[in-house]
């Protein structure tokens, strides 16, 4: 093998995350689809449009809050004992407790559960974009970061296709926690066939690795508060806005169709998937400030269109998710393509999990106060995500903070 060319070890990581990461995205995209159904079947007297729009935003703040601390506490794991051992272990700690969901009778269990898994989901993400970017050549790097961003969205589709075979209702939701227990088998397959990152062990080799307390030295520090508030903007335009499009569909449908929020997340996957692959491609020929700032305008305007104009379920409605989703979506591509460029090997995955996941606390709070808007707006979900998706705005001045690096290979 050349220098230009990918070995069998990156080979072997990169399928091992991009499975990861679609897990990850089933993760993501399975409290959307169950939602109203299932606080309707935990709480049937009182589940009315704004008990499940309030219920929503603490179980996704929920969600949030766990993925950020997983991203700090496997990210260390990860630069401490390995990519791969943590990488395993963050995918059995989500596999396991979303299964346990199944057995939930209140709505605060059900909450508490996708706290502890969401823990294993955000260090998922830094882990394998952290392995996956120090086994692969640096020319490869945009089209990885658009197959990480990808890979999620295909979970998140895939979510929408099962839902679609086996119409999730008030008595068959508990049903797709099993689903989402499977990932389960592949700490098995990662753990026999997927070989540590070899930059990973000369950086450790050559001093030993303090993670923290180095990402939150002086010299990174800004590194991180700057890749934080970039990561919230599109995490809390997409948790506390964007991905309870399917929650709006079902109450456009009165619940009658539960396959009507299906074809919803379908179209709002695929058009995730493509958007995971423009940003990327988009970010390897221009400045990376200049991307970002063209992300966030883009975003804000089919945002705008999506909440602003459309009013019912339709054909049309259904076209401009996908539209909606590929904007907001191809952060998930720019970021695994621009966090890594910050951050030395012996602290990447610590200090892309510090910073990415720092914005999902963000999002968190968005998704809270997306659930009180809803509820305030007297259970308007559109009303509720325009006022949000005004962070795109924000994002927009934000861009001009970024370290410029286009053009750089990766710290060592």
């Amino acid at each position: 093998m050349t220098n230009d060319r990918p070995t069998r070890a990156g080979v072997l990581a990169l399928v091992a995350a991009f499975l990861g990461w679609l897990f990850d995205g089933f993760e993501m995209g399975l409290f959307p689809i169950i939602a109203r159904p299932a606080l309707r079947s935990l709480a049937p007297e009182i589940a009315d449009d704004a008990f499940v729009g309030s219920w929503m935003g603490i179980v996704t703040a929920l969600f949030l809050l766990g993925a950020a601390g997983g991203g700090l506490v496997f990210g260390w794991l990860g630069d401490r004992i390995g990519r791969v051992r943590a990488m395993s272990a963050s995918i059995l700690t989500y596999s396991l407790f979303t299964g346990l969901g199944y057995f939930v009778a209140e709505p605060w269990q059900l909450g508490a559960l996708r706290f502890v898994a969401a823990l294993g989901m955000g260090g998922e993400w830094s882990l394998g974009v952290a392995l996956v970017m120090e086994t692969w050549p640096e020319r490869h790097r945009p089209w990885l970061a658009g197959a990480i961003g990808a890979a999620a969205n295909v979970g998140f589709l895939l979510v929408a296709l099962v839902a679609k075979l086996f119409p999730v209702t008030v008595d068959s939701w508990r049903f797709m926690m099993l689903v989402g227990a499977s990932p389960a088998l592949l700490v098995f397959l990662i753990r026999l066939f997927v070989p540590e990152s070899k930059k990973w062990k000369e950086s450790v080799g050559a001093a030993r690795a303090r993670p923290v307390r180095e990402v939150f030295a002086p010299a990174l520090r800004p590194r991180v508060v700057v890749a934080a508030l970039l990561a919230s903007v599109a995490l809390v335009g997409t948790w506390a806005s964007v991905q309870w499009i399917p929650l709006w569909v079902d109450q456009m449908t009165g619940g009658r169709d539960p396959g009507a929020k299906a074809v919803a997340q379908m179209a709002y996957g695929l058009g995730a998937i493509l958007g995971s692959f423009v940003g990327p491609v988009i970010g390897g020929r221009l400045p990376r400030r200049w991307t970002y700032f063209g992300l966030c305008a883009v975003s804000f305007a089919a945002c705008a269109v999506q909440f602003r104009v459309l009013h019912e379920y339709s054909a049309s409605f259904v076209a401009m998710t996908v539209v909606t989703s590929a904007a907001t979506a191809s952060f998930y591509g720019w970021l695994p393509l621009y966090l890594p460029e910050l951050f030395p090997t012996r602290v990447r995955a610590t200090g892309q999990g510090v910073a990415f996941n720092a914005g999902r606390v963000f999002a968190a709070a968005g998704a809270l106060l997306g659930g009180q808007l809803v509820a305030a707006f007297d259970g308007s979900f559109p009303r509720a995500a325009a006022t949000v998706t005004l962070v795109y705005v924000a994002g927009m001045a934000l861009a001009f903070m970024a370290p410029e690096t286009r053009g750089r290979a990766l710290p060592a």
